[in-house]
């Protein structure tokens, strides 16, 4: 993966935009504007600079366990910006659980990883997908649930302008698909 953003050819991007849209590049408020997102994007998208396998080495910090008991973190924030309009993914709450296979993952990790995998341009449905891969690798278990909720401002703020509409996806692995009751389980847990 990319491992630096060139801040420099950022900020001049930034700077057309800002002169197409009719914004006076010289005025005070904008003058510094082109480095500041540059500065910002570094930030925000650093994700993108790492692949699942790069996160997950980053944060392969686990203990061996002897148990199979099920570990559930809810209400993990995060935000990211969707690919197809580079607009906020906001109120976004990550949950993950896992059925252990001999080892655990510190927690503080688990939360990590979410943010991690959504400082990049996303889809919300493989947010969801990048850390249940992610957890699988680190964890050394099939059996990886991971829910998203949030909400989109290109869906808030634009075009159909829907205050309010949440999204909700799921990526379901091992027993977590195939034992009912287990899923269930962790969906009960949210209420």
């Amino acid at each position: 993966m990319k491992k630096e953003f060139d801040q420099e050819k950022i900020a001049d991007a930034v700077r057309v935009i800002i002169e197409e849209l009719g914004g006076d590049i010289n005025s005070e408020g904008l003058r510094e504007t082109p480095e500041r997102v540059a500065r910002m994007y570094t930030e925000i998208f650093e994700g993108m600079r790492y692949s699942n396998d790069e996160i997950a080495e980053m944060f392969n910090k686990c203990f061996k366990v002897d148990n199979r008991d099920l570990v559930f973190v809810k209400d993990i924030e995060v935000f990211s910006y969707c690919e197809h309009h580079m607009a906020l993914m906001y109120n976004m709450k990550c949950h993950v659980g896992y059925i252990p296979s001999g080892k655990v993952i510190g927690l503080s990790k688990i939360a990590r990883i979410c943010d991690m995998v959504s400082k990049r341009l996303q889809l919300q449905e493989r947010i969801c997908s990048d850390i249940a891969e992610i957890m699988q690798k680190v964890c050394e278990t099939e059996d990886v649930i991971v829910i998203v909720e949030g909400e989109h401002s290109c869906m808030t703020a634009r075009g159909i302008k829907k205050a309010g509409a949440k999204t909700r996806t799921a990526a379901v692995r091992g027993l977590f698909d195939t034992d009912h009751e287990l899923r269930n389980e962790v969906y009960n847990l949210l209420k």
